[in-house]
């Protein structure tokens, strides 16, 4: 299977600074087989905190992938995948929070990574940026770790409620801003032709999956031109509904 992508950030509208990170990366094996990464960090905290937070994250995993993955690729287990990301991120959450007491400040990010590999992926989520599988129609991988989310499954409030909560933004756990990080770990099975999509909440706050599908479904898709054509098209959108984050979305297709 091979793969292509595209990625783009957006300040947006209100914010002096883009506190989101994204990195994609692809690269191919001794055996001549393709390997991708995609990761999105949505940073917070004041001033440049929620970026430098971020940027510590996306650079982590980024040195990974270029230096620390290719000497586990002939002995690749999921499980080690799973074990080793997970110890990354407590790693960052540990070495985030310790910064913050250190300038007596609060910042954070969150986390959301995908690995494909021979047909197969796997997805590290913390927080409320999401991780997307579109084929056929679009569906949400990743659940959002939010007190909004958590009441909405418990059945004590309902969506239009929680569209207008005080709450409505409070994160359960991100790195480098909780105690203790347990990440979400999920497994699956890659489809020929599928697309998949990492974003920022900022990104799809204010647009419909009717929309997503429309710009990003697989036939619309031939090349990394038409991926940066859907992305712009969609930013612009967001941008013009008075979304007031930063926005960011990459996409990786994966073909035969």
């Amino acid at each position: 299977m091979n793969y292509f992508a595209f990625a783009s950030t957006d300040v947006g509208i209100v914010k002096k600074t883009n506190q989101d990170s994204v990195c994609v990366k692809i690269a191919k094996t001794s055996d001549d087989k393709q390997i991708a990464m995609v990761v999105v960090c949505d940073g917070m905290g004041g001033l440049a905190k929620g970026e430098l937070a971020s940027a510590t994250v996306i650079r982590r995993f980024s040195n990974w992938f270029d230096r620390e993955l290719p000497n586990k690729i002939n002995n690749f287990s999921w499980q080690n995948l799973s074990d080793e990301w997970t110890e990354m991120t407590r790693e960052q959450n540990r070495i985030i929070l310790d910064y913050g007491k250190k300038i007596g400040a609060s910042l954070g990010t969150t986390l959301s990574v995908i690995l494909i590999f021979d047909n197969e992926y796997m997805i590290l989520h913390v927080g409320d940026s999401r991780v997307y599988e579109i084929n056929d129609c679009v569906r949400q991988l990743t659940e959002d770790q939010t007190y909004i989310n958590r009441e909405i499954n418990r059945g004590t409030m309902t969506v239009q409620e929680a569209k207008v909560h005080p709450k409505r933004n409070m994160l359960l756990q991100c790195v480098g801003a909780s105690r203790e990080v347990n990440p979400e770990i999920l497994y699956g099975k890659v489809k020929v032709n599928s697309v998949f999509m990492v974003c920022s909440d900022g990104f799809r706050h204010v647009i419909t999956n009717e929309e997503i599908y429309e710009n990003f479904n697989p036939v619309n898709l031939p090349d990394e031109n038409a991926m940066k054509q859907g992305s712009s098209f969609l930013i612009d959108l967001v941008k013009r509904r008075n979304e007031r984050d930063n926005i960011t979305v990459a996409l990786l297709k994966c073909t035969d």
